[in-house]
């Protein structure tokens, strides 16, 4: 995954979002579950790739912008 030019993931982390997306929608689709908890899945699968590329995107930024001002002192 990335944002413009900005790569957000490393190898293994998109892998394993990946692994979690894919697992996500075949539980969706091809596990027998009341719509609430098939609902409460994607939601919470959602949720945590969300969260998981805003960390790692500011992460970055946060070290990139460390760096810069390294390289001005």
């Amino acid at each position: 995954m990335s944002f413009g030019n900005l790569k957000v993931f490393s190898g293994i982390q998109e892998a394993l979002i990946l692994a979690l997306m894919l697992v996500t929608v075949l539980a969706l689709f091809y596990v027998e579950m009341d719509v609430i908890y098939k609902v409460t899945l994607g939601v919470f699968a959602f949720t945590i790739i969300f969260l998981a590329t805003l960390a790692s995107a500011i992460l970055k930024q946060q070290k990139e912008l460390k760096e810069n001002q390294l390289k001005q002192a």
